[in-house]
């Protein structure tokens, strides 16, 4: 009867030794599942809370696209990132100095005058670093067809929108003027955005306007429909001449049928650069330059002038100091 005794305590210990076994083992899965899992969230989280891109007009591809860049800032990271439309590529830059917002899109001859202290800028801007050169902005100067405004020299004594006063617009083209022989002394300038510069040329007040934007403008997409639109040529000779004091100038086309336009119309173009605040940190900046990428397909459904932008392209048109958070990404892409 002891011997029974003692095999059935034994017999006990073990069982309980094994159950013990088990629940470590539980244990120890739920804790490493737990660690996977919040080491999965901070992942996708950034160490700011806030991520204010600077666009442009609200019609213009700048706020479309970024509007839709945002959206996915928010869903990946659980941000406040949002838009802010202005004046666009001279405010940008200003609002990034002032560190009011995070992230911009402006055009590279402003973002080229910024690190420069140049033109609009009295002193050099040293708080702003390239993510990306994005996509050409086409110079669309546009006029009645019965204007008699063929090219920009025939602007001399006409109204003329110039786009929102220190826009990337107005830098063009003021740039563009000049490079004709002209100053705004030779013109009556008005200072208009998108959205007010073809409501002007529609009721008559201006005679040609300055619309510098990816394609198609949806401003300009709405006037053709009711108003018979023009598009004033820029030959490439002359952008090539312009393009030796301003070599961010580039001669191309804006395809036939883009306006009803039945042929192709040859202008002046720029690139566009994604910009950040260079005191943001290298780790957010990977996320966000990666996050961009990986939302191009969806950024191209929002608007068609972002489907210009590639890894390649991207590299290739930059003309700021690359922020070391993007170059992360691209040094990371460049291994696989």
């Amino acid at each position: 009867m002891f011997k029974k005794s003692v095999v059935l305590v034994a017999t006990a210990f073990a069982l309980a030794a094994c159950s013990d076994d088990s629940n470590d083992s539980a244990s120890t899965t739920s804790a490493t599942t737990e660690t996977e899992s919040s080491q999965a969230v901070a992942d996708n989280k950034l160490e700011t809370r806030f991520v204010t891109i600077a666009t442009g007009g609200a019609s213009g591809p700048y706020n479309i696209i970024a509007t839709s860049l945002a959206d996915e800032y928010s869903k990946v990271f659980g941000v406040n990132s949002k838009t802010q439309p202005t004046g666009a590529s001279v405010e940008n830059i200003n609002l990034l100095n002032q560190d009011k917002v995070e992230v911009a899109f402006v055009m590279s001859d402003v973002l080229t005058d910024a690190i420069n202290g140049e033109n609009s800028f009295p002193n050099k801007i040293d708080k702003v670093q390239q993510i990306a050169a994005l996509y050409p902005n086409y110079v669309q100067v546009v006029t009645s067809t019965n204007s008699g405004i063929e090219t920009l020299a025939d602007l001399r004594g006409k109204r003329v929108a110039v786009g929102d006063q220190n826009s990337g617009v107005e830098v063009n083209a003021r740039n563009l003027i000049e490079g004709f022989g002209m100053t705004y002394d030779d013109l009556s300038v008005d200072y208009l955005g998108y959205a007010e510069a073809t409501d002007a040329l529609k009721s008559g007040r201006i005679d040609a306007a300055f619309l510098t934007s990816g394609l198609p403008n949806a401003s300009l997409m709405e006037l053709q429909q009711s108003f018979d639109l023009q598009i004033v040529e820029i030959p490439a000779d002359r952008i090539a001449e312009i393009a030796q004091d301003k070599p961010f100038f580039v001669s191309l086309q804006i395809p036939q049928g883009t306006y009803g336009n039945e042929a192709d119309v040859p202008t002046a173009a720029i690139q566009n650069a994604l910009v950040v605040h260079k005191d943001m940190s290298e780790d957010d900046v990977y996320k966000l330059t990666k996050t961009f990428f990986e939302s191009l397909p969806r950024l191209e459904s929002a608007h068609q002038a972002a489907s210009s932008i590639s890894l390649e392209g991207a590299q290739a048109g930059l003309v700021a100091p690359v922020h070391p958070g993007a170059q992360k990404y691209y040094d990371e892409v460049a291994t696989k």
